[in-house]
C-alpha cells in the first residue's frame, strides 16, 4: 500500500484511542444516548477547557458539527461568510445550504485567512427584505491552505462581528494543528477568549476514529441544540465510544502531542523538499500540510509512489499540490518522499539532457 500524504483521514486510530474504545467495550452494556459515566467525565473535561460557562454536545462528522452548529445560531434568510475555501463552500455537497436554508457568501483568499476588509465587501443589502441577512462570520482553524489565525486576527474578526451583530464560528476541525503552533496557549486563548462563539471541535483527523464536538461559548446559545442534534440525525446512541476517545483526546496532552508531530513532520518536509529544482513552496506552513508547485510530469512520477491531492491547475505545466502529515507520519515517511522527489527530478533532468544530445548530434550528422 503506498504511504499517503493525501489527508490526516487516511491515517488509522492512535494506539491510545483504539485502546480506549476496547476498555469501554469490555465493560459491557451501559446507558445510550450519553447517559454513561464516560460522557458525563468527557463533558466534565470540556467544562474544564472551554470554561464552566461552555456546552459541549457531541456529534459524528464534521460536516455534522459545523453544519448543526450553524443550523442553531441563524434563521434561514440569513448568510454565513465565509472563505471561498472554507470546507463550508467547497467540500460538504451543499449541506449547510440545505440543512440551515442560509446562503453561503463567499470571500477571496490568498491564503484561507478572511479578513474584516474582506467581511466586509459581504456587508450589503442590510435590513433589506430583498437580500440575506449576514448572521455568522465562519473562520477555519487551521485553514485549508494550511495556515493558521493569530489570537489578535481572531479578535479582530470578533470585534467586527460584534460591531455588527454577527456571531463568530469556527470550523475546527484541524484546531489541534492551529494550537500545536501556540503550545504555550490555552485552547481558550484561540477560542472564546477572543470571541469565538460556537467552535466545531474535530479529532477524527488527530488520530480518533469517529467523533467531533459542537462546543458553544454560553448556555444561552445552546439552547435547543439537543433537539437539532436529534434532527440533524447526529445523536449517536452507543455515545461513550464517543466520549471514551475524547478522555483520552483530551488528557495528558494527547491533542497536543500527536498534533505536534504531524506540525512538525510538516516543517521538515518543507525543509527537505524546498532545494529541490522546480519545487516551489506556495503557503507558510504553520499546520501539518505543504502546499508546492512542482513540474507536471515530476507530479505524475509521485502519484506512481504516494497518495497525495493535486490542489490546483492554474498552471498546467507547474500544479499545486497538496501533502499532508498525520499524527503517525515519521521522518523516514518524510525522508522517502524527499528522496523520492530528488530521484525523479534528477532522473527527468538527465532524460532531458539526453534528448537534447540526441537531438544536436542528429541536426550535426
Amino acid at each position: 500500500m503506498k504511504r499517503s500524504f493525501a489527508s490526516d483521514n487516511n491515517s488509522g486510530i492512535h494506539p491510545r484511542i483504539l485502546q480506549a474504545i476496547v476498555d469501554v467495550n469490555n465493560e459491557g452494556h451501559c446507558l445510550a444516548y450519553g447517559h454513561d459515566s464516560y460522557t458525563v467525565a468527557a463533558l466534565s473535561k470540556f467544562r474544564s477547557l472551554f470554561g464552566p460557562d461552555s456546552e459541549t454536545f457531541f456529534v459524528m462528522t464534521g460536516t455534522g458539527a459545523n453544519v448543526l452548529a450553524l443550523a442553531a445560531i441563524t434563521r434561514p434568510y440569513q448568510a454565513v461568510i465565509c472563505a471561498e475555501s472554507a470546507h463550508l463552500n467547497v467540500d460538504e455537497c451543499g449541506a449547510p445550504e440545505k440543512f440551515t436554508g442560509c446562503k453561503l457568501l463567499t470571500v477571496q483568499t490568498s491564503d484561507g485567512k478572511i479578513t474584516v476588509p474582506g467581511i466586509q465587501n459581504c456587508m450589503h443589502g442590510i435590513d433589506d427584505p430583498h437580500h440575506v441577512q449576514p448572521r455568522v462570520i465562519s473562520i477555519t482553524q487551521a485553514t485549508e491552505c494550511g495556515t493558521v489565525y493569530t489570537k489578535g486576527e481572531i479578535r479582530e474578526i470578533s470585534k467586527f462581528a460584534c460591531d455588527h451583530n454577527l456571531l463568530l464560528h469556527m470550523d475546527g476541525a484541524r484546531f489541534s494543528n492551529a494550537r500545536a503552533k501556540f503550545p504555550q496557549m490555552a485552547v481558550r486563548d484561540l477560542t472564546f477568549s477572543p470571541g469565538v462563539d460556537v467552535l466545531s471541535f474535530g479529532g477524527t483527523k488527530n488520530g480518533m476514529l469517529f467523533g467531533e464536538a459542537v462546543v458553544f461559548r454560553n448556555k444561552e446559545l445552546a439552547k435547543g441544540f439537543e433537539f437539532v442534534r436529534k434532527q440533524g440525525m447526529q445523536l449517536f446512541s452507543k455515545m461513550r465510544f464517543v466520549a471514551a476517545q475524547f478522555n483520552v483526546f483530551l488528557s495528558d496532552f494527547f491533542m497536543l502531542e500527536s498534533a505536534m508531530q504531524a506540525n512538525q513532520m510538516a516543517q521538515l518536509l518543507a525543509t527537505k523538499i524546498s532545494p529541490v529544482k522546480g519545487v516551489d513552496i506556495t503557503q507558510k506552513v504553520e499546520a501539518n500540510a505543504v502546499f508546492v508547485k512542482m513540474p507536471r510530469e515530476v507530479v505524475t512520477e509521485l502519484l506512481e509512489i504516494f497518495d497525495f491531492y493535486v490542489w490546483s491547475e492554474n498552471d498546467p505545466k507547474n500544479p499545486e499540490i497538496r501533502l499532508m502529515c498525520s499524527f503517525d507520519t515519521v521522518e523516514a515517511d518524510v525522508s522517502h518522499f524527499a528522496d523520492c522527489l530528488s530521484a525523479i527530478v534528477a532522473q527527468l533532468e538527465t532524460d532531458k539532457i539526453t534528448e537534447q544530445r540526441r537531438v544536436l548530434d542528429g541536426s550535426l550528422s
